[in-house]
């Protein structure tokens, strides 16, 4: 192995993180060009094609994409070197990157965030709101450390904690007069979908599809935030997990069971990969607040905090 290529590895991740040459050099605080001869100097090395385009930006080519899990190990494991120095020498501040679904945000992250704000711990935070799948395609590159996501089903190279299980209902706006079925609601409101990558939009589409509902009209929303907003608002029928529904939303909706099986809530991180104290602290205290939320799931009450 050259150990002069170490850099140009690194430089390589980036721009596979970010998708384009330019926006790598951002990152890494060089010229475009300067990243790009590291991509040669990487790509004569191997003898192997690295990118491809893309639209208008790069992606990794097939043979590259396999190599990647083990690049980020690598730099994990560096990365922990230099946390263990900064350690010893009372100095080490972690950054912590977490993906996580958007309504697991206010009751996991916020009381966490909250308190180890408050304690003066040694972590900076940089947190990316996105649906499950895609929360744990960036772990799986590296672009994160860890991910707090509903997820079905393991992945190689990620290891998962489960934090509880929630639920699945259906939230229709109340409606003075004769109690109508879901399906005839349907036929008269707008059906509120997720978006077409999210978990909870697959779970929907396979529902529709088992019972045979063909909805009149759509409301495409980006998150379980907004499908809330809308519902308690008065317009639009969805499928929501238990978790976000607070007290105060049940004087405008109701609730219906699915029968869909409870789905988990986990925290997920690669696997082999050695967190330092600050890091694992959050873990505790994230593993405290989720037991808080599982007991009040298991008692089938709304949140109040």
């Amino acid at each position: 192995m050259d150990p002069a290529l170490i850099p140009a590895l690194y430089d390589v991740m980036i721009v596979a993180r970010t998708g384009s040459v330019g926006a790598a050099a951002r990152r890494l605080n060089k010229t475009p060009s300067a990243v790009s001869q590291q991509i040669r100097r990487l790509t004569d090395a191997l003898g192997v094609q690295l990118f491809e385009r893309r639209g208008r930006g790069l992606a990794l080519t097939q043979a590259a994409e396999h190599v990647l899990p083990a690049a980020t190990r690598l730099f994990d494991e560096a990365e922990a070197v230099f946390g263990l120095f900064g350690e010893l020498a009372g100095s080490a501040v972690t950054t912590l990157r977490i993906a996580a679904s958007d309504y697991l945000g206010k009751p996991l992250l916020v009381p966490v965030l909250r308190d180890l704000s408050a304690e003066g711990a040694p972590l900076r935070f940089e947190i990316s709101t996105v649906h499950s799948e895609e929360a744990l395609t960036l772990l799986e590159r590296g672009a994160v450390d860890m991910a707090v996501v509903s997820l079905s089903g393991e992945r190689t190279g990620l290891s998962a904690t489960t934090l509880f299980a929630q639920e699945f209902y259906w939230i229709l706006p109340k409606r003075a007069g004769r109690r109508q079925s879901l399906a005839e609601r349907l036929t008269r409101e707008p059906l509120l979908r997720l978006g077409s990558g999210s978990l909870g939009r697959k779970l929907l589409e396979r529902y529709l599809e088992q019972h045979s509902i063909r909805p009149v009209s759509t409301i495409d929303v980006p998150s379980v935030s907004l499908l809330l907003a809308y519902a308690t608002g008065g317009v639009g029928i969805g499928l929501l997990p238990s978790l976000p529904i607070e007290e105060r939303d049940l004087g405008a909706v109701s609730l219906e069971p699915t029968g869909l099986p409870p789905l988990t809530v986990q925290l997920v991180t690669r696997t082999g990969r050695a967190p330092g104290p600050a890091v694992e602290r959050f873990v505790e205290r994230l593993l405290e607040e989720a037991a808080r939320q599982r007991t009040r799931l298991e008692q089938g009450l709304p949140r109040k905090r």
